[in-house]
């Protein structure tokens, strides 16, 4: 029965491509003289192979196929000779001339590194992460790069999962926003231009949607959360990206790479996309783990009947299809339809008019320190940082202190300070806190780093060090978090506050007395509560990047002003999660706590530990309720909300009024809050400001059978305020 459901789907592929997606006639025309085995060379893509001291090479096997038409692309490429002697044989040295696509993972920056993206998402700050993406590009080009694997799109929603550090966090529309500004980053106007990267939004899929924080496991949810929550990043892509990655992971039991429901019937006929779909690392061979197909062969017929075109790492395609084709088990209709797409994203990238366009265009490009690359990642560094908790006005420190204490496993660790996925950042003289200190400071004051061992805890000796190094100072930062290697792919975890005995070091650091203030490096949001009852001031800095050092210190002294706000919420401990802002409403809300037969714990509150959105300025703001200028909407209309904010502390600073919407009553359980939009405003002491949203029909409106959105008539709740855990409301009427 599964071998003639597969060859149904199959036969259903001879079909021509459809005439959205422009195939043109000198494709067909390529197309037409390809041989069998040079189309399924089309639909592979290879790693480049490393050795032993981890260089880059071109194998003589890898060459061989290269040379005979069998490799479509490679990945994990960069380097600038390399790079061009492997598109110089494919051009010059096969039979057909096509070129390859030369692919490489830029998440977060390529030489120069940029804060992590969970924390460029932070900093809510569109352009800087467009900016940030340019320049990326523009790095990578030069290393001979055509295509990344990137951005990652997956809305996240548990923050044991390691990759979380990639995403935009836990709002869908956040995400979406995020989304279509990576890409024009990375691909700038117009994708044949020289200095334009191809993107491959990943993990198209619910990748996001991980079983307990674990990674590569199957997304057990239904298909309105998969719509509402996990897809609309890449729906709002869908007229940009040329090409979509395939998740790892199952939706509703079957594997994303090999899914006609997601690959077909959503991309293809709902979006009407035309992109390359490829897999992630190796998928093809997983459709055996999952139990899903018997073989290679079988792997390979499930997946291209599933409506995916490149085959990365697994050799598959390359393989199985050629002999299947021939034993009449797949139309090559079907493999023909696939080769279209990668032709056809070449000719959109300019490859089939001239191959070595990038490499011409980039030659003799000047360093990333002369283009002011390091400046621009400062900037972005410090817009990302989140004032977590300020007791006190603990922060800003005194800029006339003659000796700072830094202690912690991120006092002095500059290559800590990149994160996951660092490309070639591990060149860029990445700045250290303790250095990004020394930096800032008078030339007279002293700057004292004390490591205090590993990431796992301190011997009794590097406490005693540390607690003599605090007594002696004037100011004390804690330097304190994961290391690097916590976050990013197959980096889950099962318990997400500090890491070792850092609790402890914290405490007895803080016994000491002296002024002292914590910063967090992390790949997520850390259940940190013990720390928070302890610590006046905490900062997040994330992984922040190559000048992540000079960052923090100058927000540390004042010399940057606080504008991050969290993009997920932070639980007080792991049982708390899932918990996120979009949470549906309960029947028995806990209203206070304790209290029984309600939805509370006995043994925390139910509240967050800081919200979605939270973030401190170094002053204080008073946010009046919402003002509709309407009290009724319709479908076509606009209700203009207006918010009035004052500073009503000391200092000059910036506040982030954030909107929520939510169906107040429908024929389905609506979530309670969902973040629709923001405005930020700088005002000095005193300075009064008032910012305007606009509220259309479709910013309330849900999934409904179809991919249609809608929303019925009843009341909508407008919300407004610094996060979302301190909001004001006004009711607006929906009639439609």
């Amino acid at each position: 029965m599964k071998r003639a459901a597969i060859l149904l789907a199959l036969l259903c592929l001879a079909a021509p491509a459809r005439a959205n997606e422009a195939i043109s006639a000198r494709v067909e025309a390529l197309l037409g003289r390809m041989t069998i085995e040079e189309k399924a060379g089309q639909l592979n893509l290879e790693t480049a192979d490393w050795s032993q001291a981890r260089d880059l090479y071109l194998s003589d096997a890898a060459e061989a196929r290269l040379r005979a038409g069998r490799i479509g692309g490679f990945f994990n490429m960069h380097e600038r000779a390399l790079a061009r002697r492997i598109q110089e044989i494919a051009v010059h040295g096969s039979r057909l001339g096509i070129p390859v696509l030369l692919g490489y993972d830029v998440v977060h920056g390529y030489r120069t590194i940029f804060p992590m993206p969970l924390a460029q998402a932070a900093s809510f700050d569109l352009a800087r992460i467009e900016r940030s993406e340019r320049i990326a590009a523009s790095e990578a080009i030069g290393d001979g790069v055509n295509i990344t694997f990137s951005p990652m799109l997956d809305t996240s929603r548990d923050p044991r999962w390691g990759r979380t550090a990639e995403s935009a966090g836990e709002s869908p529309w956040w995400s979406a926003q995020v989304a279509v500004a990576r890409l024009r980053g990375f691909q700038g106007e117009r994708l044949a231009a020289t200095d334009s990267l191809a993107a491959c939004p990943k993990h198209l899929g619910a990748n996001g949607a991980t079983r307990a924080g674990l990674d590569y496991t199957g997304a057990e949810i239904g298909e309105r959360e998969l719509r509402e929550v996990h897809l609309p990043p890449f729906r709002a892509v869908v007229a940009t990206a040329p090409c979509f990655m395939a998740a790892f992971n199952t939706y509703d039991q079957v594997p994303a790479a090999a899914s006609p429901f997601l690959l077909r019937r959503i991309l293809r006929d709902e979006w009407r996309s035309g992109a390359v779909v490829m897999s992630d690392f190796g998928a093809l061979l997983e459709l055996e783990r999952h139990g899903v197909a018997s073989d290679d062969a079988m792997a390979a017929r499930l997946a291209i009947a599933g409506g995916l075109q490149l085959d990365m790492a697994s050799a598959v395609y390359r393989d199985q299809l050629p002999a299947l084709v021939r034993a009449g088990r797949v139309p090559e209709a079907a493999v023909d339809e696939a080769v279209r797409h990668v032709l056809r994203l070449k000719e959109q990238m300019g490859l089939l008019d001239d191959p070595f366009a990038r490499f011409t265009a980039s030659e003799g490009m000047a360093s990333p320190e002369a283009l002011g690359h390091r400046e621009e990642a400062l900037a972005f560094a410090e817009r990302s940082l989140v004032l977590l908790q300020n007791r006190g006005d603990r922060l800003p420190l005194r800029t006339d202190v003659r000796r700072v204490a830094v202690i912690g496993p991120h006092a002095d660790a500059p290559q800590e300070m990149l994160g996951s996925w660092v490309g070639r950042g591990a060149y860029s003289r990445p700045v250290s806190l303790a250095a990004g200190l020394r930096q800032v400071l008078d030339p007279g004051a002293e700057v004292v780093a004390v490591p205090v061992g590993d990431f796992a805890g301190a011997t009794p000796a590097e406490q005693a060090d540390a607690l003599a190094a605090a007594r002696a100072a004037d100011s004390v930062v804690l330097a304190l978090g994961e290391p690097a290697s916590m976050s990013g792919e197959a980096s889950s975890r099962t318990e997400i506050d500090l890491p070792g005995a850092q609790n402890d070091l914290a405490e007895a650091v803080l016994a000491v007395g002296r002024p002292t203030v914590a910063v967090l490096f992390a790949g997520r949001p850390l259940a940190i509560e013990r720390l928070s009852q302890r610590a006046d001031a905490i900062l997040l800095a994330w992984f922040p990047g190559t000048m992540g050092g000079t960052a923090v210190a100058r927000m540390l002294f004042g010399l940057a002003e606080p504008v991050g706000r969290m993009p997920m919420t932070t639980p007080r401990a792991v049982g708390q999660i899932p918990l996120h802002h979009e949470r549906l409403p309960s029947g028995r809300p806990a209203v206070k706590w304790p209290d029984v037969y309600s939805a509370n714990y006995v043994d925390r509150p139910t509240t967050p530990l800081y919200p979605f959105g939270h973030g401190l300025a170094y002053t204080r703001f008073a946010f009046q309720p919402p003002v509709l200028d309407r009290t009724t909407i319709g479908n076509g209309e606009t209700v203009n909300v207006s918010v009035t904010v004052r500073n009503v502390g000391p200092r000059a600073g910036t506040a982030m009024v954030q909107l929520y919407l939510r169906n107040r009553v429908a024929p389905i359980s609506r979530p309670v809050q969902m973040f629709r939009d923001f405005e930020r405003v700088t005002l000095a002491p005193e300075e009064t400001a008032t910012v305007t949203f606009q509220v259309k029909a479709e910013d309330f409106a849900y999934w409904q059978a179809g991919d249609r959105f809608a929303a019925p008539a009843g009341p909508i709740d407008v919300m407004t305020g610094p996060s979302a855990g301190e909001v004001q409301t006004v009711r607006l009427e929906y009639a439609p």
